[in-house]
């Protein structure tokens, strides 16, 4: 596919996806500091690793903290009990969107940022303190779940404040590249966590492990939290956000949450499109299908693990590359390639997953990993770009953790419910088939933003290095 031009559509040709009621660009264009912008980017990144990295740590360690928190001697109930805290978190995440949201549209996203740095740390610290069953009683398991909510109501602000960040601050012909190292600490937070527990497992004993070794990876929150909130707090005020300040003269007005939500109507909706497609192959790929290798395939589990972090590492190595090619060929073309290829390629790799050799497991797997590089390299720069800088941070939030928390964070349980309603081993493709046709027809109706200033904001440069200024040798007998 060709790739869309960078210049903004000429006002007698209005481009069909742009709403006329925000402005491309207002002011001059301004010069972004490269070594500023690298800290702004670890900064952001490190948030997102946090958050993942206890997201593998608790999917991984789920069946000895059931044996830890719950009374229950049924392993099945325990570990049920175990996931149904960990699913409370997602039912917290649009109440953090909506109010992290728009106080960082209004205070600033540094500060907001900084906060939820801090609580996502106190919440998996926290869980690294608490009692056992056996020590306090019920008051276990009721911490833990108060220390989950903590860690969702925080995450709720997280991703949106987190790429918005990184997009404000980006050169605008940067922004995919730079962007896309939002996901890469996504990628190596889980690949942290989960690689932590599995070396645990191996060398410790069960009982060493459910007394006293599954606090460890935990209690890490708590010195990660800090280097984090050091990098957070090191950083200025995006550049759109000051500017935006700067023009309102006076202190900033509130803007209401109903115009959040029905002033950025359309808008909404292309981002709840694009979330539910990059959520549902997301959690999929590397939540999901583990458990379908070992419950549904009878998969041997070690294996299965491995199998899913080696296509992390690999998504890893590839996100830069793919980022930096959506800032040549446009977010839109990237973003349809991995909607096209989920549609047609989603039954072959399950076919392939599904004959069961480590070989075809790895090539199945491998196919959709790369697939889902291309919203993993995209959306970090495209989701902000739907919204004007006023209100960036808020309607992002809200369309992005409505569409994880109804979507994303419940493809686990819908695909295991249509494979015991229907008896069809096929029901994981055709889940991403369906949710493809949903994030094509958001693509379709997107504005292209590579290259492009964010709405409402000036277009950004990269400053030149400044070079040392060139002294000149005196001449031959000449005094100064």
């Amino acid at each position: 596919m060709s790739a869309a031009p960078v210049a903004a559509p000429s006002s007698r040709t209005p481009s069909r996806t742009a709403p006329a009621s925000v402005p491309r660009t207002t002011g001059g264009p301004s010069a972004t500091d490269p070594a500023l912008v690298r800290r702004a980017v670890k900064a952001a990144a490190l948030g997102n690793a946090m958050e993942w990295f206890d997201f593998g740590v608790y999917s991984y360690i789920a069946v000895t903290l059931g044996k830890v928190f719950f009374p229950s001697g049924n392993p099945t109930a325990q570990l049920l009990s175990t996931f149904g805290a960990f699913a409370a978190a997602f039912l917290v995440r649009p109440l953090g969107g909506m109010v992290f949201g728009p106080l960082g549209d209004r205070v600033g996203r540094q500060k907001v940022l900084a906060v939820t740095m801090i609580m996502m740390a106190a919440g998996t610290f926290a869980i690294g303190l608490i009692p056992s069953y056996a020590t306090i009683g019920v008051w276990a398991p009721v911490l833990l779940l108060a220390a989950r909510l903590v860690q969702g109501f925080s995450t709720g602000g997280e991703y949106a404040g987190a790429s918005t960040f990184i997009a404000e601050y980006a050169p605008d012909r940067r922004r995919g590249f730079l962007g896309s190292w939002l996901e890469f600490g996504t990628l190596a937070g889980y690949i942290g966590g989960a690689g932590l527990v599995t070396l645990m497992t191996a060398l410790l004993s069960d009982g060493d492990l459910t007394s006293w070794g599954w606090r460890i990876p935990f209690l890490i929150a708590g010195p990660m939290g800090i280097v984090g909130l050091y990098l957070r707090m090191r950083l200025e005020e995006t550049p759109a956000f000051a500017a935006e300040v700067e023009k309102a003269e006076t202190a900033r007005v509130k803007v209401p949450l109903r115009e959040m939500v029905t002033g950025q109507w359309r808008a909404l909706l292309l981002c709840v499109g694009l979330v539910l497609v990059f959520n549902v192959t997301d959690y999929m790929l590397l939540s999901y299908m583990p458990s379908y290798l070992t419950s549904e395939l009878k998969y041997d589990e070690t294996h299965g693990l491995l199998v899913v972090l080696g296509v992390m590492a690999l998504m890893m190595v590839v996100q830069p590359f793919a980022g930096a090619l959506t800032d040549r060929v446009g977010r839109r073309p990237v973003i349809a390639a991995g909607c096209a290829g989920f549609l047609l390629l989603s039954v072959p790799a399950l076919l392939l997953i599904r004959e069961g050799s480590l070989l075809a497991v790895a090539l199945g797997m491998g196919a959709l990993g790369l697939l889902l590089v291309c919203f993993t390299a995209s959306m970090p720069s495209a989701l902000p770009a739907l919204f004007p800088t006023r209100v960036r941070y808020g309607s992002l939030s809200i369309g992005f953790n409505v569409s994880v928390s109804l979507f994303g964070g419940t493809t686990p349980l819908v695909v295991t419910a249509l494979i015991g309603a229907t008896g069809n081993m096929m029901m994981p493709a055709y889940y991403m088939m369906a949710a493809a046709v949903v994030g094509g027809v958001a693509v379709w109706f997107m504005t292209e933003s590579a290259g492009r200033p964010l709405p409402g904001s000036a277009p950004a440069v990269e400053a030149p290095a400044v070079e040392a200024p060139v002294v000149e040798a005196p001449a031959p007998g000449t005094h100064r």
